[in-house]
């Protein structure tokens, strides 16, 4: 174990740590003020179980390399320690301990955390939070398959989520907030049944959050001020979701009533039409009735004629 965390130590991150102590297996150097990119020797370290860098001034680029801590690819059930020589098992670490006890403080889903001894040796970490670490976040950490918690928030990193980050099926811390990662959520994240803590907020995501237990389980401050995501658990539903617009219904009330009130008239027009048909129909077949009729159309006609020759020059005179 090297842990130098909570000092005041600057500068470059010592590239000789990972040339000369390959075989480390915890490395903290949390609350410094270390600045400058990460060490490709760094990747040196195969058999690292817990990496905490994080609350310095980290920058540059996360290493592809980091696909080497082959300790955080395997699974777990009797470690080997080395210390001065000695190789050191689970069964054999009550001895190991009476000369001291292992113990590292770590930010464990969001608050700060002592882990002791088997606790801390068990344990499968890499903490980059908060430095100023950029670009993608590299797909070759798809491969750390036990990997039990992840932190790169309060970063600036850029890109979208990996695609198969459901591979990391051990994972149950994810904590990517505080960054400009965008895209979409990959749906893989779904198979992670073992997480328990996640956060993706404040990014730039978009897209449905897909559907799965887990995802939908999380409170919505998980996922918010990200302004293009939407589904559950979040109140911003995404567009085959959203209920129709009260403006919607109240056009299809109008609508409806158009078509009722249309029909109506119409069917006055057509009854009008009908009645008058009958009633001209019955006139002309009937001969009494058409004589009548007839009449009453001469007289009417004669008495328009009268009322014109009379009153007409009468005016004109006056």
């Amino acid at each position: 174990m090297f842990d130098l965390g909570e000092n005041r130590l600057s500068g470059s991150i010592p590239s000789w740590i990972g040339e000369i102590y390959q075989d480390l297996q915890i490395l903290s150097l949390r609350k410094n003020n270390f600045s400058g990119s990460l060490p490709v020797q760094l990747c040196y370290l195969q058999g690292i179980q817990l990496l905490d860098l994080s609350l310095n001034s980290l920058s540059g680029r996360i290493p592809k390399c980091l696909k080497n801590f082959t300790s955080m690819t395997q699974k777990t059930s009797l470690i080997d320690y080395t210390h001065q020589g000695y190789s050191v098992s689970i069964r054999s670490i009550g001895k190991y301990m009476n000369y001291y006890d292992l113990y590292s403080l770590l930010t464990w889903k969001g608050a700060d955390h002592i882990f002791l001894n088997n606790e801390l040796l068990l344990l499968k970490s890499i903490d980059l939070s908060s430095n100023q670490l950029s670009e993608e976040i590299p797909i070759e950490i798809e491969d750390l398959f036990e990997l039990i918690s992840l932190n790169l928030s309060r970063n600036n990193l850029t890109g979208e989520i990996p695609s198969n980050i459901g591979r990391l099926t051990s994972l149950e811390f994810l904590d990517l907030s505080r960054n400009q990662i965008f895209g979409s959520i990959p749906t893989r994240l779904t198979q992670i049944d073992r997480l328990t803590m996640l956060d993706l907020s404040h990014n730039n995501l978009s897209g449905k959050i897909p559907i799965g237990t887990q995802l939908q389980s999380f409170e919505a401050s998980s996922y918010e001020y990200n302004s293009n995501l939407c589904g559950k658990p979040l109140d911003k539903l995404c567009g085959a979701e959203e209920p129709p617009h009260e403006a919607n219904v109240d056009e299809s009330n109008e609508d409806e009533n158009f078509v009722v009130n249309r029909a109506f008239y119409v069917s006055m027009i057509l009854g009008f039409i009908t009645g008058l048909c009958v009633t001209f129909g019955f006139i002309l077949v009937n001969s009494p009735w058409r004589q009548l009729y007839f009449r009453f159309l001469n007289n009417l006609t004669d008495n328009i004629y009268r009322m014109i020759t009379v009153k007409v020059p009468s005016s004109l005179k006056a």
